[in-house]
């Protein structure tokens, strides 16, 4: 073939540029994804990733990756990626969004992920005509998982969880996601499109396309729902399963636009910009002008502060409000905090424990593995986490004395019958803010200014102020009582 014939030719179909050169999930397929043959992910990837080459926003998207089999969007498209918890990623891509208006937000979610668990996240998600665009792929079925009924597995069909098939009865009928949004005011477009032949896969590209582009012009909320085939858990060939998209899925999941409003509406003015940082605390309502002056927590030059505190008990002892007073106090010191609660299904009585972080950068997890303080309110919290706190670390126990099979020598322990000593003080109830003030006076890093601001907005109840500070100054007491009989025991 002679130079000039090479030259009339023009490559009119290529890779597209929001995809990764090469796909680094695995060393040694990096040319390949870890779709099955004949999944409809794939070609969904196609249409997604040449509408944003065409529509020119590769580097302003920013995709919301599921829990299921399109859990790798990260290794495979080149734009900004982020990673969803199961259901939540159209609470995600708000929160992007909202933070930066001027991304392209793309949420990319299959049926298991999108209309179970995560139903109550697009429902109002799309009620609130949220900016972002959602991909959602409708294959029938759980697939990653092993194949079970999905809210949208059709009546019959049969499944790891409906072996004789899916019946109305027990199962209730399969969810039409696009009806039931189109049902909603805000939506701007929604269509349901499917992959059962060549023409529909034509029609599916150019509903992705404008779903995006809608975002583009700033239109509102757009959904593409797409009827996809899963050979591999449909037990077909990928011809087969293409081929039932078309001739039996579409029966139950007719496709078409449910709601076009594109013509009616303008775009959405931008939002007012977020107030600056120095306003927030105002808006929040937390009062600087009655804290010392030259707050010393604020100080850069002050040494690095790395708290972990976790606080355990039974519910009904504080556990969860001595965190947050904790936190909230950090706060007002203009520290980066964190406070993770977790309880179990009992208000009273049941086990509860939270994680508290204070720090002067940025945090990178609320979770607090190892304590460097354990406030145990109970002996089986006690026994539960002793053994996670580092040496140098610091134990306080609600009791008469720390049970002996649970000592060790390279921590520091304050075993006092804090709700005892609080119900002295007024009211046994008062036993978390023994506790609070003997760990402020241990740690030294919160003012006692910080501490009852805190409290102050947190516990409204006027006759337990007086109260409230007595337990903490009472606290804090218990705590220099400790240390000085430590330093004359070392001496």
């Amino acid at each position: 073939m002679s130079n000039e014939m090479v030259a009339e030719y023009t490559v009119s179909h290529g890779k597209a540029k929001a995809f990764y050169d090469r796909y680094e999930r695995k060393e040694e397929l990096q040319h390949q994804t870890h779709f099955c043959p004949g999944c409809g992910h794939g070609q969904v990837h196609k249409m997604l990733a040449k509408a944003i080459d065409e529509l020119g926003i590769q580097n302003k998207t920013v995709l919301v990756g599921p829990v299921g089999c399109g859990v790798f969007t990260y290794n495979y498209f080149d734009v900004g990626n982020i990673s969803a918890a199961h259901g939540r990623a159209p609470a995600v891509a708000t929160g992007m969004k909202r933070s930066k208006p001027e991304a392209i937000v793309i949420g990319y979610q299959g049926d298991g992920d999108l209309a179970a668990i995560g139903l109550s996240e697009i429902v109002h998600a799309a009620n609130r005509g949220e900016h972002i665009t959602v991909i959602f792929i409708n294959n029938a079925i759980y697939s990653m998982t092993g194949g079970q009924a999905a809210p949208t597995t059709l009546l019959g069909q049969k499944s790891a969880t409906t072996p004789e098939g899916r019946s109305a009865d027990n199962e209730g009928y399969p969810l039409h996601i696009s009806e039931l949004l189109s049902t909603l005011e805000a939506p701007v477009y929604i269509e349901r499109v499917g992959l059962g032949d060549n023409k529909q896969i034509m029609q599916a590209a150019r509903a992705v396309k404008r779903a995006v582009e809608n975002q583009v012009r700033g239109l509102g909320f757009s959904l593409v729902e797409v009827l996809s085939p899963c050979p591999t858990l449909f037990k077909m060939t990928p011809v087969d399963a293409q081929h039932w998209v078309r001739d039996v899925m579409e029966k139950t999941f007719p496709l078409g636009v449910f709601c076009d409003r594109i013509k009616d509406v303008q775009p959405r003015q931008p939002r007012e910009a977020a107030p600056a940082l120095d306003k927030i605390p105002r808006i929040l309502g937390v009062d600087f002008e009655s804290l010392p002056e030259g707050n010393p927590l604020a100080m850069e030059e002050k040494a690095e502060l790395d708290l972990r505190v976790r606080v355990a008990g039974f519910g009904g002892q504080g556990v969860l409000l001595l965190g947050e007073v904790l936190a909230e106090a950090g706060l007002d010191a203009g520290l980066e905090v964190s406070w993770l609660p977790s309880y179990g299904p009992e208000m009273r009585s049941g086990t509860s424990n939270c994680h508290v972080r204070l720090s002067r950068h940025v945090i990178d997890s609320p979770m607090v593995t190892n304590p460097n303080v354990l406030v145990a309110m109970n002996e089986p919290s006690l026994r539960k986490f002793v053994a996670s706190v580092p040496a140098g670390g610091w134990i306080l126990y609600n009791g008469e004395e720390f049970p002996a099979d649970c000592e060790r020598e390279n921590v520091h322990v304050l075993a006092r019958p804090f709700t005892e000593i609080a119900n002295e003080l007024g009211d046994a109830r008062a036993g978390n803010m023994v506790m609070l003030g003997a760990l402020q006076q241990i740690t030294g890093v919160l003012p006692d200014a910080n501490i009852d601001a805190a409290l102050r907005r947190l516990v409204k109840n006027p006759r337990w102020t007086a109260l409230n500070q007595r337990a903490l100054k009472r606290g804090r007491e218990l705590a220099r009582e400790a240390r000085e009989k430590e330093v004359c025991s070392a001496g």
